[in-house]
């Protein structure tokens, strides 16, 4: 069966809820300080690492905002849609990225969810072995920043789907 456009157009989504504020707009110094944070933080990272450890990090706690935000950087960059949608099961998809993409991968979901107090030794010695000291040291910044923007998104119900690729230069 194939849906026409008037079908389509019938179609009726539910009603988009604003956001409970614009933070940025009530806490500037806060909002500086946080592009600071991860203007740095990203320094000389693989932008397509940050970008699948930002959307990796944005699903587990569920931010539309941010991943719609990062979704569509990412696309934007040349990742592909692929290696997206398979990011949600990367332990089954292990096939479509590196293993420094991995390592990446599971040191965000450590530190990302803290559950069980620590990261893994083995966790963070995988990491280690796939990256330099300092590119490390970035990367653990580039996964606490984008936990700390996920957290004002949902806090804030920023809303998505307004988000254009390259739409914040930080």
């Amino acid at each position: 069966m194939t849906i026409t456009n008037e079908q389509t157009q019938q179609q009726s989504y539910a009603h988009e809820e604003p956001a409970r504020m614009q933070w940025h707009a009530l806490a500037p110094e806060v909002y500086k300080a946080m592009v600071g944070l991860e203007i740095a933080a990203k320094k000389d990272l693989d932008p397509v690492i940050v970008e699948l450890v930002k959307t990796r990090a944005s699903q587990i706690n569920q931010c539309a905002f941010c991943l719609d935000m990062h979704t569509k950087d990412a696309l934007a960059a040349g990742e592909t849609a692929e290696r997206l949608v398979q990011l949600s099961a990367w332990r089954e998809s292990r096939h479509f990225y590196t293993e420094k993409e991995l390592a990446a991968l599971e040191l965000t979901e450590a530190i990302t969810v803290l559950t069980d107090g620590f990261v893994p030794d083995e966790v963070y010695a995988r990491a280690a072995e796939q990256f330099e000291e300092t590119e490390l040291a970035r990367l653990i910044a580039v996964i606490t920043t984008i936990n700390a923007w996920n957290r004002f998104g949902v806090a804030t119900r920023a809303v998505p789907g307004h988000y254009k690729p390259g739409m914040y230069k930080h």
